[in-house]
C-alpha cells in the first residue's frame, strides 16, 4: 500500500485488477437496474485507524 497526495481527499483507491486481491468482493453488490451490471466501481466506505498500531 502507499499513500499519496495525488487522490483527492475524501477518495478511496483500491487496485481491482489483481487476481490475489479479489477487491470487488469488499464493494456494492447491487446492480444498475437498466443495464445490470454490478456497482463495482462506486461505494461508500468507512475508513478507520487500527487498533495498536
Amino acid at each position: 500500500m502507499r499513500v499519496t497526495g495525488e487522490i483527492k481527499k475524501g477518495v478511496v483507491f483500491i487496485p481491482f485488477h489483481f487476481r490475489e486481491c479479489p477487491a470487488n468482493l469488499l464493494t456494492n453488490g447491487a446492480l444498475d437496474p437498466v443495464s445490470k451490471i454490478p456497482e463495482f466501481k462506486a461505494c461508500a466506505v468507512k475508513v478507520e485507524k487500527m487498533r495498536g498500531r
